[in-house]
């Protein structure tokens, strides 16, 4: 299966200010975090995130077991450049339905080596597709 295959992208509702596109604003950075809520207590929880075809394929650790509670569900997903040092910074959040996936070679290649290493336990990767439904873009200019 090609990473085409993975995602039928839909437009997603996006809402910026100025040009910056938040699908190519993701694919500067590689790791974001995403929220969503386990019996009605909010989480956020931290993801490797490679971006293909108009969806964010998510990398996280399934040892915490953050996996189970986005199956199926509407999350949200962030990410930003505020530790690059740069003076115009950015955060990216999308909004979607977030289901498991089968990851191609193509895609584990994207995603690049793996830590060692979670929380003291070896990593075991489970990997999710996020299909963006609204997508949000906040700009913050230092110079």
């Amino acid at each position: 299966m090609s990473t085409e295959e993975l995602c039928a992208p839909t437009e997603p509702r996006t809402r910026t200010q100025g040009t910056a596109d938040p699908m190519q604003l993701l694919s500067r950075v590689s790791h974001g975090h995403v929220a969503t809520s386990l019996r009605a207590m909010p989480f956020v929880a931290p993801a490797r995130h490679v971006v293909a075809d108009g969806c964010v394929m998510l990398r996280m650790h399934a040892g915490l077991g953050y996996q189970r509670a986005c199956s199926g569900s509407v999350v949200a997903y962030g990410a930003d450049n505020f530790n690059s040092g740069h003076t115009g910074l950015w955060s990216v959040q999308c909004t979607g339905t977030i289901e498991p996936v089968e990851p191609t070679a193509a895609l584990l290649e994207m995603y690049g080596s793996t830590p060692a290493r979670v929380d003291g336990e070896p990593f075991e990767a489970v990997f999710m597709r996020l299909e963006p439904q609204f997508m949000t873009v906040h700009t913050f200019d230092y110079s």
